[in-house]
């Protein structure tokens, strides 16, 4: 068996703040490991998540000043929530407006899921400004992978999870199940609401990992949790992440001078293979590094080795 890289400790920032971005949203931020070291910005999965520990463990903290951020609407951001102003390209400035703030010149970019998404979507904006990319989970933002994951396709291989997530939805209205949580999840009916939250929510919490975990599946059931992501992830998903069609394989050109490393588990059934591999073929300067024994968690040991390897790559 291959020895796996460890986690590094947790962390507590030893700087903090919150910033306004615009007249409805400002973000919470955090800063950790050395103030003079390399800097790095790790970008939270949803859309709809937040900070965790776990995203300032991926990098050495003797040697890399690591940036984390709760995007709009989530964690302790204000509004929690909100949709109003909540848009790809807005997160995309946010992340730049962050960085000017901490007066930094060019970071490392690293981002899992829906972060990767948002990372690609940054260093396409703003390449001058990333010196590498690292990604993981890679979701591309077009409609054959909502449709994978919310319409047909996973629901194959979860079938006794897909009941749960349909439950809400009257069978007349099945056809397109993302306008139908929509519906619900912006409606004034709490209870419907409510309902429609958990078994999105809880639909992704089941399937996110190669291995179950239960814990796990009810955390993404709590309300607080439910209402927050399955409410802004559904917002992104039913405008298509408010971006192109292909947006991010055609617009592969401008980050081909970024060095960078993507990181995918074999069976992810989140975001699957195809499009990491595809990215690479569009990305020559990415190493494709496809874990075998994973699925989409970055928790996962296989996925949390290579992202650490990934970052430790980048101070030699």
């Amino acid at each position: 068996m291959l020895m796996r890289f460890e986690l590094f400790p947790d962390l507590q920032p030893f700087r903090n703040g919150r910033l306004k971005v615009s007249p409805v949203h400002e973000i919470y931020w955090e800063e950790c490991g050395n103030p003079k070291g390399k800097a790095a910005v790790v970008l939270h999965g949803g859309p709809g998540g937040g900070i965790s520990p776990f995203l300032k463990r991926l990098h050495d903290p003797s040697r890399y000043r690591i940036v984390v951020f709760d995007q709009r609407g989530c964690g302790q951001s204000t509004p929690l929530g909100e949709l109003d102003g909540n848009t790809t390209g807005e997160l995309v400035h946010d992340i730049e407006k962050l960085r000017q703030h901490l007066g930094i010149s060019r970071w490392q970019v690293v981002g899992g899921s829906w972060g990767s998404t948002l990372a690609l979507a940054y260093a396409q904006e703003f390449p001058a400004r990333v010196d590498e990319l690292i990604v993981r989970g890679v979701f591309l933002g077009d409609t054959e992978e909502i449709g994978w994951f919310y319409q047909n396709g996973a629901s194959w291989l979860f079938p006794d999870a897909w009941e749960q997530f349909i439950a809400p939805i009257p069978e007349n209205e099945r056809h397109d199940l993302v306008a139908a949580h929509h519906k619900r999840l912006t409606g004034s009916n709490r209870e419907e609401q409510l309902a429609s939250a958990r078994a999105w929510s809880q639909w992704e919490g089941t399937t996110i990992s190669l291995l179950p975990d239960l814990s796990r599946v009810q955390k993404f059931g709590e309300e607080r949790f439910a209402t927050v992501f399955a409410g802004i992830e559904c917002h992104y998903f039913m405008n298509q992440c408010f971006l192109a069609q292909g947006q991010l394989l055609q617009n592969a050109a401008r980050i081909a001078d970024i060095p960078g490393v993507i990181v995918q588990g074999r069976y992810d059934v989140v975001t699957p293979v195809r499009s990491a591999y595809r990215l690479s073929r569009a990305w020559p300067r990415a190493i494709l590094d496809i874990v075998a024994d994973a699925g989409h968690t970055a928790t996962e040991p296989g996925i949390a080795d290579g992202l650490v390897r990934a970052t430790g790559s980048f101070l030699r």
